[in-house]
């Protein structure tokens, strides 16, 4: 069983310095995409405080189809341009947002969630998906944690093959 060898220590720039070198160990040796993806989710899940879900969503055409994650039971198809994570998708922009009920058009897939962080996953020109990460507390996320999350998904992208087949 994995257990992260770093205490929780709000946000810091060397906490997740700690936490790429262990996801880099967690996925040495493993390049599947959906292995990976499913792994990506349940660390983060694991080593950052006051989440409530965590996980991927993939680009199909216009529309985000919900991929690997750790939560509650979610929105299975969410189109571009529409909720967070389709705005994301649509601007292939980091979407940081302190008050989810704030925010014109929020889905709310678990009304427990009061903050979201989502992060396009761009692979050369193309969109792949999103990560989206939601918190039940409000203002959850820093300019620190999403800086963090960009760095995390840059290296699951680097040890993962972006191909599957079925």
């Amino acid at each position: 069983m994995f257990t992260p060898d770093t205490p929780f220590s709000e946000s810091s720039e060397c906490y997740y310095q700690s936490l790429n070198e262990q996801l880099a160990a967690l996925l040495a040796g493993e390049t599947d995409f959906i292995c990976n993806s499913a792994q990506f989710s349940a660390f983060i899940m694991q080593t950052l405080d006051d989440l409530n879900w965590a996980g991927f969503y993939f680009a199909r055409k216009n529309e985000l189809v919900l991929g690997p994650y750790v939560g509650k039971v979610a929105c299975t198809r969410i189109p571009f341009g529409r909720g967070v994570c389709g705005k994301a998708a649509m601007t292939a922009t980091t979407q940081r947002i302190a008050n989810v009920h704030e925010f014109e058009g929020h889905i709310a897939c678990d009304v427990a969630s009061a903050s979201e962080l989502v992060v396009p996953l761009i692979v050369g020109d193309a969109l792949l998906g999103v990560f989206d990460i939601d918190s039940p507390k409000v203002n959850r996320f820093s300019e620190v944690d999403q800086i963090g999350i960009q760095t995390l998904l840059a290296t699951f992208l680097q040890a993962t093959k972006i191909q599957w087949s079925i």
